[in-house]
């Protein structure tokens, strides 16, 4: 994975209390967040629940301006939500996260997700193993096209939309790793009625530029969508290929 940079000093006595500022701010949204969750799914179901997670979202994606780090949404879609979606973005940081479930929140984002964040972690792990997001395990393949295909026929039936990182991991330089066919093939399978959206994000690998302590500041991170595509329109492989291109075309 290589070493991190080193973070210029003039920075580094800036970036050090704001990230303290930041990481407690962070964990206490978290915290507070979470026996909310939990109530409002106990009193008032889905539409409850959902409601509290896209609080939630929208507090986390505020809380990086702590950072002076910039979200901006580009989008000239209008995105259909009385049919399945499948979000399929590269993927840089951890922190594109909530942005991706805040700005796409009309749609109902759930996750693919590795399934070591499905415990341990406050809101995270709760909204993950009850919001309707799929676990997976990345050690067992079978499992994990098991776990996806589940979810895609839950975002078929439910109209719901599917957050997927073809990537698998993070990059650490925002350079594009290569997509891995499996996961969206599998989830265009199961929700044939599905719209995908492609998304690139943009400089979210800077918020970790010099590691997780101190985060970097002052970031611009952008996340921008493309032409959405039916996938009944063309064949998986024709798809697939159009989707990976938009996606990457963008990344700067």
């Amino acid at each position: 994975m290589g070493k991190y940079k080193k973070m210029p000093i003039g920075k580094r006595l800036l970036a050090y209390p704001l990230s303290v500022v930041f990481y407690l701010m962070y964990a206490i949204l978290l915290c507070v967040f979470h026996p909310l969750q939990w109530m409002a799914l106990k009193v008032g179901g889905y539409t409850a629940h959902k409601k509290i997670v896209d609080i939630l979202n929208c507090c986390l994606t505020a809380s990086l301006y702590i950072l002076g780090t910039r979200v901006k949404f580009i989008n000239t879609y209008k995105f259909d939500n009385s049919v399945p979606n499948i979000i399929v973005s590269n993927h840089q940081s951890t922190h594109e996260i909530s942005p991706l479930g805040w700005f796409f929140r009309d749609l109902h984002p759930k996750f693919v997700a590795k399934q070591e964040l499905g415990k341990g972690i406050p809101s995270v792990s709760f909204n993950l193993k009850h919001g309707g997001s799929a676990l997976i395990d990345r050690k067992d393949a079978r499992q994990a096209l098991s776990a996806i295909g589940a979810f895609a026929k839950y975002l078929e039936k439910n109209k719901r939309a599917g957050v997927i990182f073809p990537e698998g991991t993070r990059s650490r330089d925002g350079q594009p790793k290569r997509f891995s066919e499996n996961g969206v093939k599998i989830l265009t399978k199961f929700a044939p009625s599905a719209t995908v959206i492609p998304v690139t994000i943009n400089n979210s690998w800077k918020l970790w530029e010099y590691g997780q302590f101190p985060m970097n500041i002052g970031v611009k991170m952008t996340i921008e969508t493309h032409q959405p595509i039916k996938v009944a329109d063309q064949s998986f492989n024709e798809l697939f290929a159009e989707v990976e291109e938009k996606v990457k075309s963008k990344i700067i």
